[in-house]
């Protein structure tokens, strides 16, 4: 899962990012309201994280453009403002929640959980099921025919991804945009390799291959494939 992070205080964003980093998702991180719209009119998030009070453009101008301009990712505010009138006039510009600073880590992985049900079109429930592989989201436990799969962050991330489009091609700079930050300048072949470890883990010793390689697109979880 990918979030955007947009708070123009850097002490709290960092420690934001580094929290979510924690619980294995791909954050970016911005501080300006300007360079927020950039972000999100450039990269399909699955969650945004945006500030109300930012420089150069606010929170509220930063959602009406981006509701404009016909983005979808779901927006929660985080805001140290806490009238009604300001809560109300964020939901009515296209925000998704609401979340007052101060506010407590495991309340904003909670929201951001719901959020996250609410916009997944394929699966609602926290455990993910393929054949005999079981990824349940809300221990982060994968298993495959009662056989308990230790993942790394990443690999865990892809499966999750994957799962979650079960059937669907997805290229390899697909699964990038989603699973690595913007500033991530390692290897090319990233995705590539973190496939063959999934496989190794998942595939191997098993019967039915469930990771397909879709020569020319990029890769599949489940489905019919003929290229392996």
């Amino acid at each position: 899962m990918r979030v955007l992070v947009a708070e123009d205080e850097r002490e709290l964003n960092g420690i934001i990012r580094k929290r979510l980093e924690d619980e294995k998702y791909a954050v970016d991180s911005v501080y300006d309201g300007l360079s927020a719209l950039e972000f999100m009119n450039t990269v399909s998030y699955d969650i945004v994280l945006l500030d109300v009070m930012m420089p150069k453009l606010d929170g509220f101008e930063v959602l009406r453009r981006y509701r404009e301009e016909g983005g979808k990712s779901p927006v929660l505010f985080l805001t140290a403002r806490d009238e009604v009138s300001d809560r109300v006039r964020g939901l009515d510009t296209g925000a998704d929640d609401y979340l007052v600073k101060p506010f407590s880590f495991s309340e904003l992985l909670a929201r951001m959980r719901v959020l996250l049900r609410r916009s997944s079109t394929v699966e609602r429930s926290s455990v993910l099921t393929i054949g005999n592989l079981v990824l349940d989201t809300s221990s982060h436990k994968v298993v495959r025919n009662g056989r308990r799969i230790e993942l790394s962050s990443k690999e865990y991330s892809i499966l999750e991804y994957m799962m979650r489009n079960e059937g669907i091609v997805l290229s390899r700079e697909s699964i990038r945009e989603h699973i690595w930050s913007w500033d991530y300048d390692g290897e090319s072949n990233v995705v590539d390799v973190y496939i063959r470890y999934l496989r190794k883990k998942i595939d191997d010793g098993e019967s039915e291959k469930l990771i397909h390689t879709i020569r020319g697109s990029g890769y599949m979880i489940g489905g019919e494939a003929d290229d392996n």
